[in-house]
């Protein structure tokens, strides 16, 4: 099915992008080189420009990116975000959605998922599908997203074929909001390892060893993984533009997690501790750094810089 479309592109439905960001901009470059028909819509003009002169189509607001698609797929900082671009005056809400949907890949709380999902249905009939990403810029850009999804069986089903041009795993986890849960787990666990590895890392340093051959030297045994490969190096080498992902925005699930687990009677004592390191980090480094300056936290104040 997946295969299919892509090689009969004009047989597939409209897509439209809206949040061209961190994220919204190479997934949808993703999508214009696997042929499909998109329209875009951003806040800020400046970012439409590239995508245009790339084959997309301009939306003027979000209402004309619904008119002129089938399905939405949508990436912004936030719930309020979410709430402006849907129920704003020009938002998705304000013209006939049904047989329509609307895939948010934006990380928010679950149950903020669920209410938007209910109100944009009974406002215009549009579905929802929650499906939150993990794997960073470099992800985006390579097309190796994970992405975990929350919404009906035959929904899902219906967008698989274009979510996979942007991802290399798309798994549906049970109804609206399933998807912004498994995200929130795997916060907990890359919020935490970031800060582990942050530490683990300056102990190198410290203690006078080459930190940038711990991936090399950890590889195949019990602490190898993908964030001790991708992160360790950044840290090393101060590498930090293009940012994986905002401090800002690492601490907003962090206490999304922290909200979570107290409305589900969970400890979390790791993830608690991660986001209050994260809060240090937003007040040291601001809340726009690379996230994996959380490493510049523990340095020396003439390497803090």
């Amino acid at each position: 099915m997946a295969d299919e479309s892509k090689a009969n592109s004009q047989g597939a439905e409209r897509l439209g992008y809206l949040g061209l960001g961190l994220m919204g901009t190479p997934m949808t470059r993703r999508l214009l080189k696997a042929g499909y028909q998109v329209a875009v819509w951003n806040r800020s003009e400046g970012k439409v420009a590239p995508l245009a002169e790339a084959g997309a189509k301009r939306a003027v607001t979000p209402r004309d990116l619904l008119v002129n698609s089938d399905i939405v797929f949508m990436c912004v900082t936030d719930a309020a975000a979410v709430e402006e671009v849907i129920f704003g005056p020009e938002g998705l809400a304000a013209v006939p959605g049904a047989g329509k949907l609307v895939v948010d890949f934006s990380s928010i709380h679950p149950d903020a998922a669920r209410d938007l999902a209910t109100r944009l249905k009974d406002a215009n009939g549009a579905d929802w599908i929650d499906a939150p990403v993990s794997g960073g810029t470099k992800g985006a850009e390579e097309g190796t997203l994970a992405i975990m999804a929350g919404g009906e069986a035959g929904d899902i089903e219906r967008v698989r074929p274009y979510v996979l041009a942007m991802a290399r795993r798309f798994t549906h986890m049970g109804p609206v909001g399933a998807g912004q849960t498994t995200k929130l787990c795997n916060q907990v666990i890359v919020g935490c390892a970031m800060a582990v590895l942050a530490e683990a890392t300056r102990l190198a340093v410290n203690a006078g060893i080459d930190a940038n051959r711990l991936p090399e030297a950890l590889a195949g045994g019990f602490a190898d993984s993908i964030p001790l490969q991708l992160f360790v190096p950044r840290m090393v080498q101060g590498i930090h533009s293009p940012p994986l992902g905002h401090i800002a925005t690492m601490l907003k699930d962090l206490d999304t997690v922290a909200d979570v687990a107290q409305a589900t009677s969970t400890p979390v004592p790791m993830a608690t501790l991660a986001g209050q390191i994260f809060r240090l980090a937003k007040a040291a480094r601001g809340a726009e750094a690379d996230a994996l300056e959380i490493y510049k936290l523990s340095a020396p104040e003439r390497q803090a810089v």
